[in-house]
């Protein structure tokens, strides 16, 4: 069997952050010099009872640490557990995490009891937790992949949305309606759907304003369409800040990379610039992109451990702002 493992990792640009447990859709922080790693935890279960991503049926997180890139990592007790969120269902899906004032939120998407997603906050006062859910999801809040972005004035703004499992196709000026579909709006020449943001309120557990949709725009400045599935988001949204610019970074789903657009304010809009992370193996991809000790690094997830999409495992590698601020794409494979 030996040679057999030597011969699969030799096949990977990274090794798993940890063998166990299975840890997908990696959000990273620099909190007090350490960094922490906020991810789903990928479970074998019996399939949820809605279509798509029945799969992922994730009941609670963990939460990883280290004190440096290829540092020993720790795995951390019980974060967050789904009877310990009163108005959620099922389905813990990726979350991330901020910190204000002496106290560390979780934000988590999960399908209360009708089956539909909405994004909740838990509150603790160690970066690992354990975390207090709050008794109701966000007000107008919905759909999945909550990453927050904290600005140079303090600011928060809390970025979310996917398509297909994530739901965003059934929102409407008018709320919630499940016949709008299970994919998109299958209308390839009009604006894909898009993202949203919201400023977080002072107190980080509610929006100081209705979300806003947020605009992504071609080279040639026209809108990215729904058919244009190389450079569409379909979940996945990251902001980080570098030379005075955002970059705002996604999955493209049905092609299978993590893209990025550039703006110049955290609302948008932004213009595609690329592809950051090409293909891994497994059919999801989702990332984030926090600066370490002064180096950028790109933490992903792939399937390498078990060959299989629903159990996934976190990697980090570097990343790399060329000079004339576009992102040098990264291979996942040797």
């Amino acid at each position: 069997m030996a040679p057999v493992v030597v011969l699969a990792q030799a096949r990977f640009r990274d090794a798993p952050l940890v063998d166990s447990p299975f840890i997908a859709d990696p959000s990273a922080h620099v909190f007090d010099n350490r960094i922490y790693v906020y991810g789903s935890h990928d479970i074998q279960a019996p399939a949820a009872d809605d279509q798509p991503g029945k799969g992922f049926a994730m009941r609670d997180y963990h939460v990883l640490s280290m004190d440096r890139i290829g540092a020993p990592v720790t795995v951390h007790p019980l974060a967050l557990a789904l009877e310990d969120v009163p108005w959620a269902a099922h389905q813990l899906w990726a979350p991330d995490a901020a910190y204000k004032a002496g106290r560390y939120f979780m934000y988590f998407p999960a399908k209360d009891k009708q089956g539909v997603f909405r994004i909740g906050v838990a509150t603790g006062t160690r970066p690992e937790g354990p975390f207090t859910a709050q008794p109701q999801p966000m007000q107008q809040s919905y759909s999945i992949d909550p990453a927050v972005f904290a600005d140079d004035d303090g600011a928060h703004y809390l970025y979310f949305g996917g398509i297909h499992g994530g739901q965003l196709q059934r929102w409407t000026a008018q709320g919630y309606d499940a016949t709008l579909g299970d994919t998109d709006l299958g209308q390839p020449d009009a604006p894909a759907l898009a993202p949203r943001v919201a400023r977080l309120r002072a107190d980080m557990l509610e929006f100081d304003a209705a979300p806003r949709e947020v605009q992504l725009l071609t080279p040639e400045g026209t809108q990215i369409t729904g058919g244009d599935l190389a450079r569409r988001f379909f979940e996945a949204a990251w902001v980080h800040k570098h030379a005075g610019r955002y970059y705002f970074s996604y999955s493209t789903g049905d092609s299978h990379t993590i893209s990025y657009a550039v703006g110049d304010s955290p609302w948008g809009p932004f213009t595609w610039r690329g592809v950051i992370l090409l293909p891994v193996q497994g059919w999801t991809t989702h990332h984030s992109i926090v600066q370490v000790d002064g180096h950028w690094q790109l933490f992903y997830h792939d399937t390498q451990l078990s060959n299989r999409t629903h159990l996934r495992n976190a990697k980090v590698t570097g990343l790399v702002h060329e000079p004339d601020g576009s992102i040098r794409p990264i291979n996942p494979f040797r």
